[in-house]
């Protein structure tokens, strides 16, 4: 029978002479990124005895348990995750004075951490690296990049673990937590191919409801969470019980087609967002070199699985660092025809966005420029 979690016991009293330091926080910020003692006494290259030491210290400072010990590691308590957010916007806030002190005394350059997750697509990530490598050269500026899934909530640069990132927008810009700032680039839709001998090969399209009571490959929820759990919800109107199927190996797209092709039952397999929304024709088959097995690429009905792609960055990076995520933003849209740009603030100036170019294009601005806090 599991045991209940056991909440860290304290000793003593607070004392007034007790004090908060920088590296309690450092400590306390890599025990929960870690999710036990051992990794993240082994990422902060100090003996776990140290480690548990100053965790114990710190929660001595505040008065209350700050974690829980279990069976799989530890867990954050209601104090300790308060403590745990205040302590990485204290932790980023000094790195990034710290930089611009350096920077001002001319002992170091600006750093921005930027995620690009592996499966955007190429044409949108080589463009977007291209431009922002550029803008941060001109300013002098240097970038750490970070390859990995973002969440739909972009945790990694809302917790301070990354200052930017390229990502998919499943909801309007609004839905985004403070302080983070958003620009559209365009509005993505994924391939789905069919069995040949499925009815809706032969018209080309599918409905969402064919969709939805066949298999579908596409996942696993890791590499793409956001558009995994917004994609679901879609076809679960249709079908509440509606599960995607994992690719049995992830080894390429042909792979997936060649379980589907062969599947005891009629079986989809759904790409990540990968090309512009509205620019398919409907049936879509490849020159006969192309290995298919005998599955076609058709359009969905009414387009319901879209993703905007979206370059996001906290609103607490320095101005100039701004001003480089801007302006990579811009150099990636086009500019609005229909009127000139707006003021934001006096040393950020943003274009209203449209992507006229671009079929299926959607228009989104930055938090800022539409006001909000």
């Amino acid at each position: 029978m599991d045991r209940q979690p056991e909440p860290v016991k304290l000793s003593g009293s607070v004392g007034p002479a007790l004090a908060v330091e920088l590296r309690h926080l450092r400590y306390f910020a890599a025990l929960a990124d870690a999710g036990s003692f051992t990794r993240a006494a082994e990422r902060m290259f100090i003996a776990q005895p140290t480690l548990s030491q100053q965790i114990r210290r710190l929660e001595e400072i505040v008065g209350a348990p700050l974690l829980q010990r279990r069976r799989d590691g530890v867990r954050l308590t209601k104090a300790g995750a308060v403590l745990l957010d205040a302590s990485r916007a204290v932790l980023s806030l000094v790195d990034q004075e710290m930089n611009r002190t350096r920077q001002a005394a001319g002992l170091g350059r600006q750093h921005l951490r930027v995620v690009v997750p592996p499966g955007l697509p190429d044409t949108l990530a080589v463009q977007a690296a291209s431009n922002l490598i550029s803008a941060a050269a001109a300013a002098d500026v240097e970038i750490t990049w970070i390859e990995t899934p973002l969440d739909a909530e972009f945790s990694l640069i809302r917790q301070h673990q990354a200052d930017a990132g390229l990502g998919w927008l499943t909801a309007g810009p609004e839905a985004l937590p403070t302080p983070l700032d958003v620009m559209g680039l365009a509005e993505f839709e994924p391939d789905i191919w069919i069995p040949s001998s499925h009815v809706a090969a032969r018209r080309g399209t599918i409905s969402l409801a064919e969709m939805a009571h066949i298999d579908v490959i596409y996942g696993p929820r890791r590499a793409e969470p956001g558009t995994y759990d917004a994609w679901t919800q879609v076809l679960r109107t249709v079908d509440p019980r509606f599960e995607f199927s994992d690719p049995p190996l992830r080894h390429s797209l042909q792979m997936s087609l060649a379980f589907a092709a062969t599947a005891d039952w009629p079986t989809a397999v759904l790409t990540g967002p990968s090309v512009i929304a509205g620019s398919r024709s409907r049936l879509i088959r490849l020159p006969r070199s192309a290995v298919t097995h005998e599955m076609v690429r058709v359009v969905l009905e009414d387009r319901p699985l879209t993703a905007t792609a979206a370059l996001v960055w906290s609103g607490d990076l320095p101005r100039t660092l701004q001003q480089i995520l801007f302006d990579t933003a811009e150099s990636i849209i086009c500019p609005d025809p229909v009127g000139p740009a707006r003021q934001v603030e006096p040393e950020l100036q943003v274009m209203s966005l449209s992507l006229a170019s671009w079929p299926g294009a959607v228009r989104l601005c930055s938090r800022r420029e539409r006001g909000w806090p």
